[in-house]
């Protein structure tokens, strides 16, 4: 088996319950195998010769339960190849633990704490795990915004030193996803790029764009001023069919919800007289370019 030689983290928001997963690897889609986690239950990183069984019954063991510690060993307890893997785990309560076999290829360790565990392997020294660590208890920010700046952060100071292949993140929380059908709240993934972090925060960006909420910073009052702009944007990218009169009227309204739709900004669709700065930006540029 080919060895799945990376670094990663492993963290909890100690404020919103979230957990996450964040890797970097030269291996090809190391999300496919690298992070398991489930809400209100645990984050696992199973990497180096992964034992995959280490995510499935790992996470069955946290949901019983089983700290991270306890989880940690019992794994290892069951695997005679243990000196091959490594492996990092977090669970609901922010217990960390954290394992780096003897057969790891060099340079291999761990760093763990409250809410956290990084660790890696064929890396071209500690100080990425250092980087990893420390980035992230000194970043401030949602979960996934500390993640990718601390991945960045290993990768500035050493990384794999093999070279870059893929990335990925994965944040659940209850009823997190699209929808709120399931816990994936994040689930982005960069299977194949000479830069995989840096792609991966540029998906990071898409998805608070496309899919936070609109925050009250970022409301914008239509005015006349607004309205016609608005009109113009929409008239010329073939969504309104009405007069240019500067009125956030019904059917102007109508055609910049349809808009939103189809760009995929209905969780930025607010109600009333105000719009999303963010989506009026994006309107005015690609009517701009059209």
């Amino acid at each position: 088996m080919r060895k799945i030689s990376t670094f990663s983290i492993v963290a909890r928001d100690a404020q919103t319950g979230e957990l996450g997963i964040g890797v970097q690897s030269k291996f090809l889609a190391v999300g496919s195998a690298v992070p398991w986690a489930k809400a209100g239950v645990g984050a696992i990183a199973t990497q180096a010769l992964a034992n995959l069984d280490y995510g499935e019954i790992g996470l069955k063991l946290l949901e019983k339960g089983y700290s991270a510690q306890k989880t940690l060993d019992a794994l290892l307890s069951l695997d005679d190849n243990r000196e091959d893997r490594q492996i990092g785990i977090v669970d609901s309560n922010g217990n960390s633990a954290a394992f780096t076999g003897r057969n790891c290829f060099n340079w291999a360790g761990h760093i763990t704490g409250p809410n956290f565990s990084c660790q890696g392997n064929i890396l071209v020294s500690e100080e990425t795990i250092k980087a990893l660590a420390d980035t992230f208890n000194n970043t401030q920010g949602s979960l996934a915004r500390r993640i990718v700046t601390a991945l960045d952060a290993a990768q500035n100071a050493g990384g794999d030193r093999r070279g870059r292949q893929s990335a990925a993140l994965l944040v659940v929380k209850e009823k997190g996803s699209y929808g709120g059908y399931n816990d994936r709240y994040i689930d982005l993934r960069v299977d194949d790029d000479p830069y995989p972090i840096k792609k991966l925060i540029h998906l990071l960006d898409l998805q608070e764009l496309y899919f936070n909420k609109t925050k009250p910073e970022e409301m914008i009052k239509v005015n006349k001023d607004v309205a016609r702009q608005i009109q113009e944007d929409l008239k010329k990218l073939g969504f309104y069919e009405g007069d240019m009169n500067g009125i956030y009227d019904e059917e102007t309204k109508n055609a910049y919800r349809d808009f939103c739709g189809v760009e995929n900004f209905e969780e930025r669709i607010c109600e009333g007289d105000v719009v999303d700065c963010n989506v009026l930006k994006f309107l005015n540029k690609k009517a701009y370019n059209s």
